[in-house]
């Protein structure tokens, strides 16, 4: 029997390492598809059999790089789900934000799902496949970092666009949105901001933020069966952030309550 594939981009960082791990419950292979192959090489060795877990160096800006990553892909098996989790941001204001900025932050954001998911249609048609993309919270309302979220907006559209048009393929395309997650790069920010997570719990209803494995359980369960008639949502994993927030609703009610 061929081998189930999925392939995870910006996979050695810590929530793509978690959304390796959560898939590995349901696929066969894993590619872990990271711009610093060192980088992935150690995440897959982290989590299980360099037959399972496979590290692959890959510039997800690049059409001759997808183009290769698809085809690695494809030599392992039948590629089942497309996780588009590559990203990073720049600028925090739009004062800040330079014409590279802007361009960097888009070309990472948001042009590269774009050159993945074109570079794995073919096969994602074949297998009835699911692409889920890692948005943000910051592409449904303005938490700072400008051009990384009007990216982000632009992924939530795309995502929409890839589930009416191939949908008649049987591919399911969906969106994860969090809101913060602890990893290492709020660690760094904790290191010079001591209370940053508690400054950023207040606004959350859960009063916690997120963590990697709550993102892989969210994109577990839009790759499987479970989600077989959802496409085209965004799911926001955000500890209740875009729902509203209890201080403000404590302002205007003037109720204890909240």
């Amino acid at each position: 029997m061929t081998k189930t594939v999925a392939i995870v981009t910006g996979a050695a960082g810590d929530i793509g390492r978690a959304i390796a791990s959560r898939l590995a419950d349901d696929h066969d292979i894993i590619l872990l598809v990271d711009i610093d192959i060192a980088a992935a090489e150690k995440a897959a060795a982290t989590l299980g059999s360099s037959e399972r877990f496979v590290a692959v160096a890959c510039d997800v800006t690049s059409i001759e790089g997808t183009a290769a990553m698809a085809k690695r892909a494809a030599a392992l098996g039948t590629v089942k789900t497309l996780v588009n989790n590559a990203g990073a941001a720049r600028a925090v204001s739009l004062q800040a934000t330079t014409a590279d900025d802007w361009r960097a932050d888009n070309a990472l954001n948001l042009e590269a799902p774009f050159l993945c998911f074109s570079a794995v249609a073919e096969l994602l048609k074949a297998s009835k496949g699911s692409v889920i993309n890692i948005a943000s919270v910051n592409g449904m309302s303005v938490f700072g970092h400008p051009a990384y979220s009007a990216a982000k907006a632009g992924l939530l559209h795309l995502t929409k666009l890839v589930a009416v048009e191939y949908g008649k393929f049987g591919i399911r395309s969906n969106a994860v949105a969090p809101g913060t997650v602890r990893t290492q790069a709020w660690e760094a920010r904790a290191a010079a901001n001591p209370n940053v997570f508690e400054e950023a719990r207040r606004w959350y209803p859960l009063q916690r933020v997120v963590d990697p494995k709550d993102v892989a359980n969210a994109v577990g369960f839009l790759a499987g069966p479970q989600a077989a008639a959802i496409t085209g949502v965004c799911l926001p994993v955000d500890c209740g952030l875009t729902a509203g927030q209890a201080e403000l609703a404590r302002t205007f009610s003037q109720s204890a309550d909240y």
